[in-house]
């Protein structure tokens, strides 16, 4: 079988060829194992696809026989619930990815090549279990095929980050054709990196807007929110891209190809991981700092969140022990260090996303600091199915296109890379 077809009739081609050779029952073996050989992928793709075969099956269960009664979530309390916030971590993930992509593909930083593929593939796909997130959520989710374009919401953010949002998309599906093609060096690749990196500023800097814009919610509101996606955006993916490359060869460094291994042992990555980390660090303690320093109506929120032990497992354990292994020089080239560091920072960000999006919702609106207590909220068993769906298209979409595309194909100038330098073409 062709390692990577690089066009749609070969790959069509190529499944012909296996099912004729192979038989019907042994050909859905091999499609369900993804390979006849056991794998990391094939193993992940088993996992991912039976979690997302439950979760599903019972969200829909729940969605359809009980509606939008199976959410913990009431118009005159948390109105979104943990959905929004699966939802803002996979769509800035997505942007995250493009963003370390775009340091070979934009920026001419070749050492980042060994990565770019992947990046754009997993961008691909955590945007589309991001958007998964969304439709699932809403409670008529087929009424945004006419009632966006005929709506035209202009004057709303929450319009242009879906249109920017299924630009990136697209730019994204392109850029990724054409890497698959090994086409890095052309006018129309490079014309669609770079637009693909625009809109992914666009459409992360809209998602912030959309909370930012909201006067009524004191805990969102400015213009700090925008910032603080995109910043944390480029982190989620810093650490999305070294967990699933670990992740693509069974966590075994010694497995990889020669210049992504050497990319994985050296400080390129790692410099640029703490210097994030580092940064979100301090952009959420002076976030919380100035939330509970002021007395404004409707920040009493920062309060109950300081109360709750998922901030200080969120600050100090996955982001302030990551940011101690990543600067130690003896520590940030260790596999396991790395690996540790990238899995505590994804969970960090979860947490994160789901403190920011419940917490300025907790002190109800028009209340003032009279209001003694903040709305309660606990996600329900269908919330958390939701949020599994998610995870499950992104490992199993993950796990597909391991086996399919040669995702660690560099480009040919970062093989001639002197180690350990930050090169700029």
């Amino acid at each position: 079988m062709i390692r990577e077809p690089k066009d749609f009739g070969e790959a069509f081609r190529a499944l012909g060829d296996l099912w004729r050779s192979e038989g019907t029952m042994r050909f859905l073996w091999i499609c369900l194992n993804l390979g006849k050989q056991p794998s990391a992928a094939g193993r992940w793709w088993f996992a991912s696809l039976l979690a997302l075969a439950v979760s599903f099956g019972f969200a829909m269960y729940q969605l359809i026989f009980v509606g939008h009664a199976s959410f913990n979530t009431s118009s005159n309390g948390v109105v979104w619930g943990l959905p929004i916030a699966s939802y803002a971590f996979f769509v800035l993930t997505s942007s995250g990815l493009t963003m370390i992509a775009s340091l070979a593909t934009v920026f001419g930083f070749t050492q980042f090549y060994p990565i770019a593929k992947r990046c754009i593939w997993i961008a691909i796909i955590t945007l589309i279990a991001g958007f998964s997130q969304l439709i699932l959520e809403l409670g008529h989710p087929f009424r945004l095929l006419w009632a966006v374009p005929t709506g035209l919401q202009v004057m709303s953010p929450m319009f242009w980050m879906g249109v920017f949002y299924s630009i990136d998309l697209c730019l994204l599906l392109v850029e990724f054709y054409l890497l698959w093609r090994k086409d890095w060096d052309s006018p129309l690749s490079h014309m669609v990196a770079r637009l693909g990196f625009i809109a992914v500023i666009l459409a992360s800097g809209m998602l912030g807007l959309v909370f930012g814009s909201m006067a009524m919610r004191p805990m969102w509101y400015g213009s700090f929110t925008s910032i603080f996606f995109m910043l944390t955006a480029a982190l989620s993916g810093a650490a999305a891209i070294v967990l699933t490359t670990y992740m693509a060869y069974g966590f075994d460094r010694n497995k990889m190809p020669a210049r992504l291994k050497e990319m994985a042992s050296g400080r390129d990555l790692p410099m640029l991981f703490a210097t994030l980390i580092g940064l979100t660090l301090v952009m959420i303690l002076t976030r919380f700092w100035t939330g509970l320093w002021s007395n404004l109506d409707g920040l009493e929120g920062f309060k109950a969140l300081v109360k709750n032990p998922l901030f200080h497992i969120e600050v100090w354990l996955c982001f302030g022990v990551p940011f101690l292994l990543m600067i130690s020089r003896s520590m940030q080239r260790d596999p396991s260090k790395q690996i540790l560091a990238a899995a505590l920072v994804l969970a960090g960000l979860f947490i994160n996303r789901y403190e920011f999006i419940i917490g300025g919702q907790m002190v109800p609106m028009f209340k003032g600091t009279w209001a003694f207590s903040v709305a309660p909220y606990v996600p329900s068993v269908t919330e958390w199915a939701l949020a599994v769906v998610g995870i499950g298209i992104a490992l199993a979409l993950y796990a597909l296109g391991e086996t399919l595309f040669e995702l660690s194909d560099t480009h040919p100038e970062s093989e001639m890379l002197p180690e350990g330098k930050m090169v700029h073409s």
